[in-house]
């Protein structure tokens, strides 16, 4: 069955829109607490945990949401905000029935989103999204007042997380004698993040962390690294780290200001542990560079891809008993660390990587040479049959033969905006630029 509301990362979408209002959270509360009432009885009474990033919007979502569990006879541990990574490793840690994050990511503070981790601390799997689904149709009620959920703040929810950051960093080193910049996106991490490197050592001076409501993501973070390639060479700090407005992605710049992307950083720390135990294979996404594949290939790591979204790049992982994935934009998996993406835990791989090794980023992955890549975001109208579009596919057939087999195409629908996602990858810049506009063209 086809999901009506959940995308490949839970509910999002504008605020006030057909499912990110208070009416819609008040239901989706009450029919995920049915759902996970109904699976639990007579064992043991749900309780949640619910976590937010720093979009105004929030406080309105967790409310509603908090009314919907509490109606449904859920228990809720309201955590304020916090990253997604945090949500994950606090709702396996304290036994939680679900963990429920209220955040659009990397998205602009007018979208936000809902989305779930499993008492594991992954992603809900298709079959619990859609039983919440079928429990939407259902009309809302609420259980007799002495079933009524409670729901009470968390105070320590930060500091614990704090600990375990540090806790996937080598014990038998720290970061005494490094400079950091630290870029939190003004979201959920602003908290957290700089004490995380600050307490293993590091020099941290923090960016992105004054939060108003409306300013997440804006000019800053992981989707903007430039401000911070700009704060770490006038500070001539050792790297920077940027993360998104969730936390859960990852881009790094080094002292002369070179920024890497997650399909590097990826390979920085697979390098590692390929050199202290065999690593079976890697999972990337459609999305993941040609050039990471034939890398991997020269280390003798076998290399699968995996749709675009980290909750395929971990369905696949966990299929073959993988640790080791993720995504070009950032989102990487450490299995032997976490159980879901997290950028603060993934920084702290490869910092850990190049501290063990005394050497630079750009010397320890220079085995890797990235194909030029450009991608271009097309707006689309809701519901167009892209495939069936006679000229783009006309534009798609004629870049392949130009490519010769140096390259790839990519064309793919976004799972959190109407928007086409064109790629070409090319042994030239320009002539992967000049492609992707060709496609692009077809759609004006």
């Amino acid at each position: 069955m086809k999901r009506r509301y959940f995308g490949t990362d839970g509910v999002r979408g504008e605020v006030g829109g057909e499912v990110i209002n208070p009416q819609f959270a008040l239901r989706l509360g009450y029919a995920a607490g049915r759902v996970l009432y109904e699976r639990l009885r007579p064992q043991t009474k749900p309780a949640v945990l619910i976590g937010k990033d720093t979009r105004i919007s929030g406080y309105m979502l967790e409310s509603a949401l908090e009314a919907g569990f509490a109606a449904a006879g859920v228990d809720v541990l309201l955590a304020g905000p916090l990253p997604t990574p945090a949500v994950a490793y606090l709702t396996r840690t304290w036994r939680l029935s679900a963990g429920i994050v209220i955040s659009a990511s990397h998205n602009p503070y007018q979208d936000n989103g809902i989305k779930f981790f499993s008492p594991k601390g992954m992603k809900l799997p298709d079959s619990v999204e859609l039983a919440i689904e079928q429990a939407l149709d259902e009309p809302m009620g609420c259980v007799p007042s002495d079933q009524l959920g409670r729901a009470r703040r968390i105070d320590d929810a930060a500091g614990r997380y704090i600990e375990f950051c540090k806790s996937t960093f080598a014990s038998d080193l720290d970061l005494t004698g490094l400079s950091l910049v630290v870029d939190a996106a003004h979201g959920a991490a602003y908290q957290v993040a700089p004490h995380v490197f600050r307490e293993l050592g590091a020099k941290v001076h923090a960016i992105g962390i004054e939060p108003d409501g409306f300013n997440i993501n804006e000019g800053v973070g992981a989707l903007h690294p430039q401000n911070l390639v700009k704060e770490v060479q006038a500070r001539e700090a050792d790297f920077g780290i940027a993360l998104d407005g969730d936390a859960d992605r990852i881009q790094m710049v080094d002292r002369q200001g070179r920024l890497y992307n997650g399909d590097e950083l990826l390979f920085a720390v697979v390098r590692e542990r390929a050199m202290r135990a065999p690593v079976a294979g890697v999972v990337g996404t459609l999305m993941s560079n040609l050039g990471l594949q034939q890398a991997f290939a020269n280390l003798d790591i076998a290399f699968e891809r995996a749709a675009v979204g980290d909750r395929y790049v971990l369905e696949k992982l966990i299929e073959n008993n993988w640790l080791f994935g993720g995504e070009s934009s950032g989102h990487l998996l450490c299995l032997d660390c976490h159980t879901t993406g997290d950028g603060i835990v993934a920084g702290l791989q490869v910092l850990a990587a190049l501290r063990r090794h005394q050497t630079g980023l750009d010397q320890w992955i220079k085995e890797l040479t990235l194909y030029p890549q450009v991608m271009i975001n097309v707006p689309i109208q809701a519901g167009l049959d892209w495939q069936s579009h006679d000229a783009l596919q006309r534009a798609k057939s004629e870049v392949e033969q130009s490519l010769k087999g140096q390259g790839r195409v990519l064309i793919r629908a976004s799972g959190t905006e109407p928007k086409l996602r064109l790629m070409v990858e090319a042994i030239d810049k320009k002539m992967a630029t000049e492609m992707a506009q060709l496609m692009a063209n077809t759609l004006a």
